[in-house]
């Protein structure tokens, strides 16, 4: 709809006005650029900061690893809107962060840490890197020990045995988390216009503007259309580079002959780097030992600096929701810090409102539907593409990720258009299939990155004993890949859950979800109820997901018994 209609001028008439607008003011060349620059340096910080801590999940042990769960999805059980607003009270210039800096004497005048661009950086990495974590965790615990073992009793170097067997292991994880963070960054608003200035504004900011402010629809389309073909130019570049390795492409000898020149010098260039980095690594290894002589001493130390990395990565991502909790308990009635503590005040007016829990029951069943019907809808898409060799393969999964491309305000306007029509606005049916429109791609995209990974030599062995493809799927592939489905399916009720766009358009005012609730409390008062809403949801979530966590092993545990 919106793009059939950047293409009609003030007269309705067909016209490429708009198109020209974009090409002659530089404004908006700029933008795209600000917003491309954002999106690289989000994904290159979330993937480089969530690789040791999906390293350290996929090695502990169990026990830990629950409670380790817990605190990477910590951003993801709170509100973006509270994050964002967490942030604000802690990197202010009057903010716990500086007050603390300057109390130890590190610096004498506050620093500026939001409103800029190092603002804009906190917080969508700080948002965004639970969702690259759990990716590469869904394909590092498919990876088998005993290869880096088998190179240790070959004579390769602690270095040599990461970059040369196990980093190589990981890269459909590695290239699955850039996709899924860059893409999404991509469609980012709320954080960049809170957190970020002036020169840091999102393209999306202008596309919501010329819809909500200017009502000039043609004109959004026209910034849309800008933004999802510059997205396609990348997504080219990455497929060239990549062999589109999260649809199942490169990866085998077949398909590694008919690479594209590009992929085979990119190749190339990362086997010279990736040999550059083994002599490195081992070369500082070996330096350590010198200082250090006892090997065991070594590889503790080793272990202990991803301890000590893990430990900040992992600090950077709870502060901001473990800081709204003592706030939830303040007597004031604004959120301050240091709160002035011990009141349930707020407690008590969210479980004495029907409003409050009506609308957190509403969500709940809407994010479980959600993530049940996505996970139906396209476990099979991905195994598709996976799997089979089709015309349009990459046609398909540029159309099925096109929802994460795509700004969300473009698929709430035109699904409230269309559910308008055939009478469904305001129900909740029509949230979950506006919902389950924007999760399916993080479904396909997290399963197929475990698929990938996924050695199908096993289903071949089954079907040889004379299993059929039915119990191969329920005795063999799900129990191996239980793992990335389970994630898939937080991926999907956590995505369900937060969502906000989608919501204030298709509910049509009749209903009201959490997250809009939760919108429309910040917009009036800014009030410690959201932070005691925010608690209480943190709560829930760790609960949830350790529940999830022990019935995927026992789960695991007994199909591998049968």
């Amino acid at each position: 709809m919106l793009l059939g209609m950047s293409f009609l001028g003030d007269t309705a008439l067909p016209s490429l006005t708009h198109y020209q607008r974009l090409i002659e003011v530089p404004l908006y060349g700029k933008v795209l650029v600000t917003t491309l620059k954002v999106a690289f340096y989000t994904t290159l910080l979330c993937v480089i900061g969530a690789y040791p801590v999906a390293y350290l999940l996929a090695t502990s042990r169990r026990s830990t690893r629950n409670w380790l769960i817990i605190l990477v999805l910590m951003p993801f059980w709170t509100s973006f809107l509270v994050r964002t607003f967490a942030w604000i009270v802690l990197l202010g210039r009057k903010g716990a962060v500086n007050q603390m800096l300057l109390a130890i004497g590190i610096i004498d005048v506050p620093l500026q840490l939001i409103y800029n661009f190092a603002g804009v950086m906190i917080g969508m990495t700080h948002a965004l890197m639970p969702l690259a974590t759990l990716t590469l965790l869904a394909v590092m615990e498919n990876i088998d020990p005993n290869l880096s073992r088998a190179g240790a009793t070959m004579g390769a170097k602690t270095g040599t045995r990461f970059w040369r067997i196990y980093f190589p292991l990981t890269m459909p994880g590695v290239a699955s988390a850039a996709l899924l963070v860059f893409i999404t960054s991509l469609g980012f608003f709320i954080t960049p216009a809170l957190l970020g200035g002036p020169q840091d504004t999102m393209i999306v900011q202008l596309i919501i503007f010329q819809i909500r402010e200017a009502l000039n629809w043609q004109f959004a389309g026209a910034i849309g259309v800008l933004l999802v073909m510059t997205f396609m130019v990348i997504f080219y570049i990455y497929d060239q580079v990549f062999g589109l390795s999260l649809a199942g492409g490169g990866g085998t000898a077949e398909n590694a002959n008919k690479s594209s020149f590009i992929r085979k010098v990119a190749v190339s260039v990362g086997n010279v780097v990736i040999r550059a980095l083994a002599r490195l690594t081992d070369a500082m290894i070996s330096m350590l030992c010198l200082i250090k002589p006892a090997t065991h001493r070594a590889k503790t130390s080793s272990r202990g600096g991803l301890h000590v990395v893990c430990t900040l990565i992992l600090a950077f991502l709870a502060l901001p929701t473990l800081f709204v909790v003592p706030v939830s308990f303040t007597s004031e009635a604004f959120l301050t810090w240091p709160p002035r503590l011990f009141s349930l005040q707020w407690y008590d007016l969210v479980f004495d409102s029907p409003i409050w829990l009506a609308a957190a029951a509403r969500s709940l069943v809407v994010a479980t539907t959600t993530a049940a019907l996505a996970m139906v809808i396209a476990m099979p898409c991905a195994f598709a593409l996976a799997r089979d060799q089709f015309a349009g393969k990459q046609a398909l999964f540029g159309l099925v990720v096109a929802p994460m491309i795509v700004p969300n305000i473009f698929i709430a306007v035109g699904l409230f258009f269309l559910f308008s029509r055939i009478g469904i606005t305001g129900t909740t049916f029509a949230v979950v299939l506006g919902h389950t429109v924007i999760v399916i791609p993080y479904v396909i995209v997290t399963i197929l990155a475990v698929i990938k990974g996924y050695d199908r030599n096993l289903d071949y062995a089954a079907a040889t004993m004379g299993a059929s493809c039915t119990v191969t799927l329920r005795r063999v592939t799900f129990p191996l890949i239980r793992s990335g489905l389970i994630a898939s399916f937080m991926f999907a009720f956590i995505i369900s859950f937060d969502e906000l766009t989608i919501s204030l358009f298709v509910t049509g005012g009749r209903l009201t979800t959490l997250p809009k609730l939760m919108y429309e409390d910040a917009l009036l008062s800014v009030s410690p109820r959201l932070a005691a809403v925010a608690s209480l949801l943190l709560v829930l979530m760790s609960i949830l997901i350790v529940i999830s966590e022990l019935t995927r092993r026992k789960g695991g545990y007994r199909a591998f018994d049968q």
